[in-house]
């Protein structure tokens, strides 16, 4: 076959005239079902009319790219500092309704301690008063008890008293 630079071209210089990469001129020739050739040592090449033809699909895929881009809204660049001032402003805002919210929660809960500590100490007074109550009578207890021990049965229910020993609790 004749490598003439009129006739065919390689995969170097379609890339150069369509400014594409391999890749892309992969893709090309999948939508225009263009197959490249080999010459007999194996070297890839086009002819004019498919290069011709992805260079058609080329600019067809151009014209579909624009047209999506220009179908988007273009968005404009927000002011930065204007974004942080507005997220700053949420943020204070936050902070405080969460505050507020925490503060009316926690004295709901907390409304009815001061009566129930008020009791609490009651309660343990009473309960020590009790205490020092109970070991009295124990010690009225016991001394009674010892009285009672101090008597002995003589007969026919009399009993006599013997020296009491004076235990002290």
């Amino acid at each position: 076959m004749n490598m003439n630079s009129d006739k065919v071209l390689l995969p170097n210089d379609v890339r150069k005239l369509l400014n594409v990469d391999n890749r892309e001129i992969v893709e090309l020739c999948k939508k225009t079902s263009v197959t490249p050739k080999k010459d007999q040592s194996g070297q890839i090449y086009f002819s004019i009319d498919e290069v011709k033809k992805l260079r058609n699909a080329k600019t067809a895929l151009s014209g579909a790219r624009m047209e999506k881009r220009e179908a988007l809204p273009v968005m404009t660049k927000p002011n930065s500092q204007a974004v942080v001032n507005g997220l700053l402003d949420t943020l204070n805002k936050m902070e405080t309704n969460i505050t507020t919210s925490m503060t009316k929660l926690i004295d709901e809960k907390l409304e009815g301690m001061d009566d129930v500590v008020l009791e609490l100490v009651r309660c343990k007074t009473e309960n020590e008063n009790l205490k020092n109550k109970v070991n009295d009578l124990n010690k009225e207890n016991f001394k009674l008890k010892n009285i009672i021990n101090s008597f002995k049965p003589l007969f026919a229910g009399f009993y006599i008293k013997k020296e009491e020993n004076d235990i002290l609790l």
